[in-house]
């Protein structure tokens, strides 16, 4: 299993996740290759917090180009990580 470090590589801040975060849901980008049991270990590690549900979206690399010059973004997965009731994640409270 990855380190915790190489898991959970950033929370995702937009308006969405600002609202998500009011019914005790946060959101992180995560590496490709780890399931949900792995991420939720993971969180309940790193910020000392219970997890009830994890869910994960695999997010596709979408075509981009600049000119003539064609290419394509990374894909990356997403995971909305519901904590338990009365839990909340202190270091991102404060955005």
């Amino acid at each position: 299993m990855p380190s915790d470090r190489d898991i959970i590589l950033e929370p995702i801040i937009s308006e969405k996740t600002v609202r998500l975060k009011e019914e005790n849901k946060y959101v992180f980008k995560v590496d490709w290759k780890v399931n949900s049991t792995e991420i939720g270990k993971s969180i309940e590690e790193k910020f000392k917090t219970k997890v009830a549900k994890v869910n994960i979206m695999k997010m596709p690399g979408k075509k981009k180009s600049l000119g003539k010059y064609s290419g394509k973004t990374s894909r990356w997965k997403k995971a909305i990580v519901t904590l338990k009731k009365g839990e909340k994640i202190k270091e991102l409270e404060n955005i």
